[in-house]
């Protein structure tokens, strides 16, 4: 019972670290078992049509169905998994070269100016299929570290990291041209993956934010993606950007909800940018640019919106340690580096000009992924720096309107 005396950030700390302990029980053989469970046999989700039987999804007291049915806890997967799904154009995988995707310069130039850019059809039909019966099969067979997103109903199934578990993803990193498009708009001879997210319909939405979950990088060092699989609807679910936001000096880095309303944004605020996007487009952004996505009114999704989404770091990135503060949260490996040094890791693997082998066989022996000790050491970092009121503005952003 919290009385007039309890410290604030107490209660932060014991809800925190009560949340490492279980990830850490939880997560002891996360990247040793290989079991995989299907929930069904064939998911409309893989499907590579707009429409799908509905049959299975779930049905509402407002009597709407939603596409797809929360996984009960049982079915959840752990360890590594790999669908087994065929590359497109012929590629080898780990073998061809990646795919390229030349951009012009007035498309770079756009997100520098405006902080955002909407680049249509970089993926074809072909590459559009490859990623949803991706993302089907991994909604099929849910991975543990969904759990928390999913539990917490903020979307059908979202995962972080998902490259680290699922070999697919990982190769449509090592072999798409995702990392040539992003080199370009960043203007640098490298890309690697700092952080990633699966994210299949978000039911609450989100509020105006800014992202801070973008791995162990500054904002400068880092781009933001959406690769998007499915038609934006109608009445929502199609991104919002605050154009030029990226170049506000007023939101504290920390924060994630942002007040539009205040003095430092109003440069900002009445000049929106709404990009209602297609199977195969891609959304790139400053990861400082100021945006919100509208759910459905009701929180029911009675169709799909899957993307993959994360954020790269450009060539001569170097690792920050953002223990103590919310960023932590997407850097959660042993992966050995230290505040300071070259962004250089298997965690953080390299897509463009070319995969390292080195980095993709680590990935597949299992050795990259979360640390039980990280999580721990991390996360009671962030509640022993009392940074509990930043952290938790993340749950300001849910339920956009």
């Amino acid at each position: 019972q919290q009385t007039a005396s309890t410290p604030k950030y107490c209660l932060v700390k014991m809800k925190v670290s009560a949340a490492a302990l279980i990830l850490c029980i939880t997560s002891t053989n996360a990247f040793i078992s290989q079991r995989a469970v299907s929930r069904r046999s064939l998911s409309p989700l893989g499907q590579s049509t707009e429409t799908a039987d509905t049959d299975l999804g779930i049905l509402t007291p407002q009597g709407k169905k939603k596409i797809i049915k929360e996984p009960a806890l049982w079915e959840y997967n752990f360890g590594l998994q790999d669908p087994g799904i065929p590359l497109p154009h012929g590629i080898e995988a780990r073998v061809t070269p990646p795919e390229k995707y030349e951009l012009t310069e007035e498309q770079i130039q756009t997100l520098e100016r405006d902080g955002v850019v909407h680049i249509k059809g970089v993926f074809d039909d072909e590459w559009v299929d490859y990623l949803r019966k991706a993302t089907g099969n991994q909604v099929d067979n849910p991975h543990f570290w969904a759990f928390a997103g999913t539990a917490s109903k903020l979307y059908d199934y979202i995962q972080r990291n998902v490259w680290q578990t699922n070999k697919a993803f990982a190769n449509f990193y090592y072999h798409s041209a995702m990392g040539h498009v992003l080199a370009q708009c960043g203007r640098t001879d490298e890309i690697r993956v700092s952080t990633d997210l699966l994210m299949v319909n978000p039911n609450k939405g989100f509020k105006w934010h800014q992202d801070n979950q973008n791995g162990p990088i500054t904002w400068e060092e880092g781009l933001r993606f959406w690769i998007t699989m499915d038609e934006t609807p109608a009445d929502y679910g199609a991104p919002v950007y605050l154009k030029g936001s990226h170049r506000n000096d007023s939101v504290d880095e920390q924060a994630v909800f942002v007040n539009i309303d205040e003095d430092g944004l109003k440069d900002y605020r009445d000049c929106k940018l709404e990009f209602r996007t297609m199977p195969g487009d891609m959304l790139i952004w400053h990861p400082r640019t100021i945006h919100k996505v509208d759910g459905p009114a009701d929180g029911i999704w009675t169709s799909y919106r899957r993307v993959l989404g994360g954020t790269v770091a450009k060539g001569g990135s170097i690792y920050h340690d953002k223990t103590g503060t919310g960023g932590v949260l997407s850097d959660l490996g042993k992966h050995g580096l230290t505040d300071g040094m070259k962004l250089e890791s298997s965690f953080f693997p390299i897509v463009y000009p070319q995969f390292k082998e080195s980095e993709a066989i680590a990935r597949d022996e299992g050795r990259v992924g979360r640390s039980p000790q990280d999580i721990v050491g991390k996360i009671g970092g962030l509640a022993g720096k009392a940074s509990g009121e930043k952290f938790f503005s993340f749950f300001k952003v849910l339920g956009s309107r």
